[in-house]
């Protein structure tokens, strides 16, 4: 049974599967224009839905392709392959950024694809096909009649070269072409389905590029590629073109040689001697000169043909006598007889010439231009040089054919490099900058996550999901990942685990350490666990509430709980003979008992500088300080009113009150709930926050916790201490237990 495919082999699969209905459809329009003589191209409409829907390397693959097979119907589509890859590249990067979405800028971006499209193929088709390109390089492409309107155009301006001409009628040509091409890919692409178009595209995770970093590590790939490739192709280029030049003037060389022979059989070299003296009317002369005259015309390379004798006047200076000279439209040659001293570019050649030797061929730049010449002696039957027949070619014939195999290698290395870049671009991106860029993006999950802002275990799934297969160092690196991911979790989980057990020791030990001091005063019992039932209850409501958005959230309420316990922690630094003083306390006894709010805070704040991870503390710090504190400003330490009072110590003082009001003390009995509420009630606005009465008188009922029994601590109300006894203004006279008054400069719940 087959092994069921991967979703990367698949992608894999459908993608190359769009890239060969992309090469069939380039071709199929391309031969369609061809064969209806129309003049546009339509080679790149695959290309276009091929950018769409697979990005920029399947599309060069697709472009170059394309112009590879059809050169099976036409050679010249090979050199235009350079034309397709960089209509790919720059489509596919428009496309990317969104350059088609809105018309104007569509319109820009067709303008500017053709344009480069259009200047491309006339440089290549001007280098290829030189001043005939006018018409042969529409040979086969549908656009001979815009062509032919060019060169006329050209033709009739004087002024206008032909290779602009070429040039503004293959811009007009791409432009026409391209706009087709890209109105209907945008069109196709608004009909294609979503499900088509992710059916090519990588996987999710393999886009996840987002890492930002200063230099991307495919900019360099890129980069350095490209400066190889550059290097490479001009290294190979500039070799590619000596070599031809040599070659050239090889093939140029031998087709003189085979001219020269074939001349020297129809001079007949006895007869040289009369033609130089009878001239023209010697037998034979004109029937030889248009033998000559014939071969030359039989080989177009061949600008001049002629035979000279190399000799020396009576005064012994070198001379050339012309034999034969055959005229050409340009220039009028000379007749039979004619004497002329040699050129300069002979110097060197010229003792051998007089001698009657062979010479290597030669390249002079003189009247008649830049020529490759050469020369072959012409013997008489006694041994004697007679003359040399020679035969010239023109340099810029060489120059030209050099230029044109220079432009088709370089057309079809730019266009190959094109491909190579392309593949090479798209391989580090799926082999090596993606899974980097994942690993990268995926650690950073899984540090922000391991800061306790996530499930740190979420993000070990998510690097292990990664699944990075890259058989490299690359992979080995993921595993090393992976396993120091897992490493993590499992210390940050014991971490948690001891961090857990200290916390719950720490709190332990406040409570602990907050019952003993309050044990110090035998009147209070279980006053720490109530008050802080009582806050909790109290700050969960005004949460539900909505009350106090921006301090009061369920982090704050927590704090709040925790620092409950140690509102009074400030009291062991109060005598026991003040806390537990069963008569009235003096002024000063009630002033040092006042301190327990700020020696609280002191005791606090040292701890808290010296454990600055304890951010309840704070909170703890506030209460200590000012539970105290009364709405209208009339209590201690500070006298602070209103909302100048933190939110914790206002919600103490609350729970603090009632649960003093409820409880049983040595110097009073326990007031009722009902007459507590009705304290509580009464003090709001001048003791208490109304905000935080309304919360509490809501909950009230559902955390109210009873009094303790009596112990034998507890002593008649009567002789209760007046500055420590909670008045009750607004408690119903027949109901409430009568206190002793409060002391005039007392205030009412110490």
């Amino acid at each position: 049974m087959s092994q069921k495919m991967t979703p990367h082999q698949r992608r894999v699969l459908s993608t190359l599967c769009l890239i060969l209905g992309g090469i069939l459809l380039n071709c199929a329009l391309s031969l369609l224009c061809t064969a209806l003589g129309w003049p546009l191209y339509l080679d790149c409409l695959g290309t276009a839905i091929v950018a769409v829907t697979g990005g920029m390397f399947p599309a060069i693959v697709t472009g170059f392709v394309s112009n590879m097979a059809l050169g099976f119907a036409g050679t010249a589509n090979l050199y235009y392959s350079v034309v397709s890859a960089l209509f790919a590249v720059a489509f596919s990067w428009l496309w990317r950024r969104g350059m088609f979405k809105k018309v104007p800028r569509a319109l820009l971006s067709t303008l500017a694809v053709a344009l480069l499209c259009g200047l491309v193929s006339a440089v290549v088709s001007w280098a290829i096909f030189g001043l005939s390109v006018a018409e042969d390089a529409a040979q086969g492409l549908g656009l001979r009649l815009l062509a032919r309107m060019s060169a006329a155009s050209a033709g009739e301006r004087p002024g206008v070269p032909v290779f602009f001409a070429n040039l503004t009628a293959h811009v007009l040509i791409d432009l026409f072409d391209k706009t087709l091409v890209i109105a209907a890919t945008v069109g196709i692409a608004r009909l294609l389905p979503d499900r088509w178009k992710r059916a090519f595209r990588p996987a999710d995770l393999a886009e996840q590029t987002d890492v930002r970093v200063r230099r991307s590590l495919l900019a360099k790939v890129v980069a350095v590629v490209v400066t190889a490739e550059l290097l490479l192709g001009t290294l190979a280029c500039l070799i590619g073109y000596f070599l031809y030049r040599n070659i050239a003037i090889r093939k140029y060389t031998e087709i003189c040689r085979g001219v020269t022979d074939s001349a020297a059989l129809f001079i007949d070299a006895e007869k040289v001697d009369d033609y130089l003296t009878t001239g023209r009317s010697a037998p034979g002369y004109d029937e030889t000169e248009q033998k000559l005259y014939g071969l030359r015309d039989s080989f177009p390379q061949v600008e001049y043909l002629y035979a000279y004798r190399i000799a020396r006047d009576e005064n012994g200076d070198p001379m050339i006598c012309v034999v034969f000279d055959l005229d050409t439209e340009e220039v009028e040659a000379g007749e039979v007889g004619d004497f002329f001293e040699p050129d300069e570019s002979f110097d060197d050649d010229l003792p051998t010439l007089l001698a009657g030797g062979e010479i290597d061929p030669i390249i002079t730049d003189d009247t008649y231009g830049w020529l490759l010449t050469v020369y072959r002696p012409i013997y008489a039957a006694d041994g004697r040089c007679v003359c040399y027949v020679a035969a010239d070619v023109s340099m810029s014939d060489v120059i030209t054919d050099e230029v044109a195999f220079l432009a088709r290698m370089i057309s079809l290395f730019f266009g190959t490099s094109i491909l190579i870049v392309g593949a090479v671009i798209e391989l580090v991106r799926v082999g090596t900058v993606q899974p980097i860029n994942a690993m990268a993006r995926t650690a950073q999950e899984f540090v922000h996550d391991s800061d306790g802002d996530g499930d740190i275990r979420d993000g070990l799934d998510r690097f292990e999901a990664l699944g990075v297969r890259t058989g490299d160092e690359i992979e080995n690196l993921y595993r090393s990942l992976s396993q120091m991911a897992r490493d993590t979790v499992r210390y940050v989980d014991e971490v948690k685990k001891q961090n857990e057990l200290i916390t719950r020791m720490q709190e332990e030990i406040i409570i602990d350490f907050a019952e003993m001091v309050e044990a110090r005063d035998k009147c209070t019992g279980d006053h720490i666990k109530k008050t802080s039932l009582y806050v909790e209850a109290i700050a969960r409501e005004l949460r539900r509430r909505g009350a106090f958005p921006e301090v009061l959230d369920d982090d704050y309420v927590d704090r709040l709980i925790r620092s409950a316990p140690l509102h009074d922690v400030g009291k062991i630094k109060i005598s026991d003979l003040i806390l537990n003083k069963p008569g009235r306390l003096t002024d000063e006894e009630f002033s040092l008992m006042k301190t327990h709010t700020t020696e609280g805070k002191e005791i606090l704040d040292h701890s808290s500088s010296l454990a600055q991870s304890s951010g309840y503390l704070k909170e703890a710090i506030e209460m200590a300080y000012f539970h105290h504190e009364r709405w209208d400003g009339k209590g201690y330490p500070c006298g602070v009113a209103g909302e100048q009072i933190p939110l914790s110590a206002r919600i103490m003082a609350v729970a603090d009150v009632f649960d003093a009001l409820v409880s049983r003390r040595s110097y009073k009995q326990p007031f009722s709930y009902e007459q507590a509420l009705a304290i509580i009630r009464e003090e709001s606005g001048t003791h208490f926050d109304p905000a935080v009465v309304d919360a509490f008188l809501a909950i009230a009922a559902d955390v109210y916790l009873p009094p303790d029994p009596p112990t034998q601590n507890d002593v008649p109300a009567g002789d209760a201490p007046a500055k420590q006894a909670p008045a009750a203004p607004s408690a119903p006279a027949e109901s409430a237990p009568e206190p002793p008054p409060p002391a005039a400069d007392a205030p009412a719940f110490p």
